[in-house]
């Protein structure tokens, strides 16, 4: 079945760096869009960025800071989080799509990212 497993969120600095991965298994990277979404405590979810192809999609807060990518031999896709505030911690979620423009169907657990000094 459909599975999908964050990991590499942790505790990092102001201005620092993260790398989350999204561990794919039941299907290919090919036949869905992936997402990551983030939700803060006492926010809605929000969705961060999208792969679909080659095509990548980024909400504003984030363009330039972080960089979506998929690894089609590992089944895996990446959210490298660069120059990291605090208004980005939340937990991080991956999640299938069947285009960045539809809702998400299969998520996964989420991995806690928390910024702070």
């Amino acid at each position: 079945q459909v599975q999908l497993v964050e990991s590499g969120g942790e505790l990092v600095q102001p201005g620092g760096s993260l790398r989350l991965s999204c561990a794919a298994s039941g299907f290919t990277l090919d036949l869905y869009a992936i997402g990551w979404f983030r939700q803060a405590p006492g926010k809605e979810r929000e969705g961060v960025a999208c792969i679909s192809g080659g095509s990548t999609y980024y909400v504003d807060s984030v363009k330039g800071r972080f960089t979506i990518s998929g690894d089609n031999v590992k089944n895996t896709v990446y959210l490298q989080m660069n120059s990291l505030k605090p208004e980005d911690t939340a937990v991080y979620y991956c999640a299938t799509r069947k285009t960045c423009n539809y809702p998400a169907k299969y998520w996964g657990q989420g991995t806690q990212v928390t910024v702070s000094s």
